[in-house]
């Protein structure tokens, strides 16, 4: 039986999210500089896209590049922009052929030039495609997220937009980068790190949590599956008790 087989598609996560960890650790213990666990991460990447989009995984949000992670030395942060050029500009293909939609978000405004033309290019060219949401977070930071949520929402409220008493979780959602997209079911993280990292802190409220040694180079169609099964195996009960969901 193949990995495909073992997926029961009526119980796929509607919003998947995964933290790619372990890129650096991954090209360390090969002997290599960082960078090159970056480019051979993109391969994870593929893969991963491909997966979901033919099982039928409706949201994919991938941590491709944090707030803090400006903060890393000069060079591999140059390199990691150098490399989501390239890659905007290959995958291409595979986004139409896969009826993939691709989105944004974070402050973007952060980004190089170059990427935030090639980033809309691409944006642009699937935007009708239907099949799969697949959101990049650069630049990302969910504090930062909730705190200019939360900046817009006074303002409107300020200028008697909204009032106070309209102010409930809808209102919120509606002022974050994610407004399009539904809560997450689960978030993965590879590399055997188990924190959140502040991604999507509002939106994985009720997730399911799955946690991997697997170091992204290395996340294959097999590892997705794991993850997926045991997803599926967990009782989600959002507060309620075995027998309501019963």
């Amino acid at each position: 039986m193949n990995w495909k087989e073992q997926i029961d598609v009526n119980k796929l996560p509607q919003h998947l999210a995964i933290i790619m960890d372990g890129n650096g650790r991954w090209a360390k213990q090969k002997g290599f500089l960082r960078t090159i666990g970056h480019e051979n991460g993109i391969k994870s990447v593929r893969t991963t896209i491909t997966a979901c989009a033919e099982l039928g995984i409706k949201n994919l949000t991938l941590y491709a590049f944090s707030t803090e992670n400006w903060n890393r030395p000069k060079f591999e942060v140059d390199k990691l922009m150098e490399i989501l050029v390239k890659s905007l500009k290959k995958e291409l293909p595979t986004f139409m052929s896969n009826g993939i939609a691709l989105n944004a978000i974070g402050n973007l405004e952060l980004l190089p030039d170059k990427v935030q033309k090639n980033l809309k290019e691409v944006i642009d060219q699937t935007r009708e495609n239907n099949k799969m949401t697949l959101t990049l977070a650069l630049s990302y930071g969910s504090r930062a997220e909730l705190v200019e949520a939360i900046k817009k929402i006074s303002f409107k409220v300020k200028n008697n937009l909204i009032s106070e008493a309209d102010i409930d979780e809808t209102i919120i959602n509606e002022h974050l980068y994610t407004n399009d997209l539904p809560d997450v079911d689960l978030l993965i993280r590879t590399s055997g790190e188990q924190r959140i990292s502040n991604f999507l802190l509002w939106q994985i409220a009720y997730a399911e949590l799955y946690f991997t040694d697997v170091l992204w180079p290395d996340f294959s169609e097999e590892e997705l599956s794991k993850a997926l099964l045991t997803f599926q195996k967990r009782e989600r009960r959002f507060g309620k008790t075995s027998e309501q969901i019963k």
